[in-house]
């Protein structure tokens, strides 16, 4: 007979889980959701390790945070600077109970065909062997404290790829990820959560939906509510409120989570949609000239 899991509000995973005195790490941190989840988190007690592949700035920010706060300069898409890097949290602090990887990158827009593979590369680097490197050596330390990891993933793991695919497929990935994660964790009452954001309100944002052209029109296919805009400290303050939960996932705005949940009948026919519309080809069209 299978036995279901327990999923009543008793259960471990649903406890409330306070930052207050613990060691988090926040990769990306020195601005946009990373700057923004810091602030709060070390509003809320917690000992603030901020992680950016900008040294200087990393330090400016733990600076900014007070004497509880740290900053390391790391890339991290180098697997021996972060190894390295959570080597340095530990030795300062003893300890480490919350890991967030929150650094990523967006690509050059262009479809596969065209795409300089070099570009997919670095992405993928970034945004997916990133988290993996964040995470991996700091699990350990996660597993003796009863920790929490959050993985920034992204509504992009689920909607249409064209004209961005390496972004899509590392937010999926980053998505799966995270759920290998929480059930693995469980068992040593540790846990881990997924993140994902629609459009947010960042210079990331601003560079590849707003000040360019193609950008502005793929913007504005996304029908209401779809294009609704969230600042970084609306995302920053989710994902600081889903690890006082200890929540399995996190969505905003909540207008994606329709989407979310139905996706599987939804993209069947968004695919089809998007396959047989002359805009789109357009679109592919104009962003392949580039090339």
């Amino acid at each position: 007979m299978i036995r279901l899991p327990d999923l009543s509000p008793t259960t471990w995973f649903s406890q409330p889980y306070d930052v207050a005195g613990k060691v988090v790490v926040v990769t990306g941190a020195a601005q946009g959701i990373g700057r923004e989840l810091a602030g709060i988190l070390s509003h809320r007690g917690a000992r603030v390790v901020v992680i950016d592949i900008e040294e200087a700035a990393a330090r400016r920010t733990g600076d900014e945070l007070g004497s509880d706060a740290h900053g390391i300069g790391a890339d991290v898409a180098d697997r021996a600077q972060m190894a390295a890097a959570i080597d340095e949290v530990v030795r300062r602090y003893g300890r480490l109970d919350v890991v967030v990887a929150n650094a990523g990158v967006t690509p050059v827009p262009a479809t596969v065909r065209t795409m300089d593979p070099a570009d997919f590369d670095r992405v993928i680097g970034i945004n997916l062997t990133g988290v993996f490197n964040t995470v991996h050596p700091a699990l350990d330390h996660i597993v003796s404290a009863r920790g929490h990891v959050v993985v920034v993933s992204s509504c992009a793991a689920f909607a249409p790829g064209m004209g961005g695919s390496p972004y899509m497929v590392s937010k999926a990935a980053v998505e799966q990820l995270g759920r290998a994660l929480r059930v693995e964790l469980a068992a040593s009452g540790a846990s881990a959560g997924v993140a994902y954001f629609g459009i947010v309100d960042t210079a990331m944002t601003h560079d590849m939906l707003d000040s360019d052209d193609l950008g502005t029109q793929l913007d504005a296919m996304l029908p209401w509510p779809l294009n609704v805009r969230i600042t970084a400290e609306y995302a920053a303050r989710t994902i600081a409120d889903g690890i006082a939960r200890r929540a399995p996932r996190t969505i905003a705005p909540s207008g994606w989570e329709p989407y979310a949940l139905l996706r599987g009948a939804i993209n069947v026919v968004l695919d089809h949609q998007l396959a047989a519309d002359s805009t789109v080809h357009a679109l592919i069209r104009a962003i392949e000239q580039r090339r």
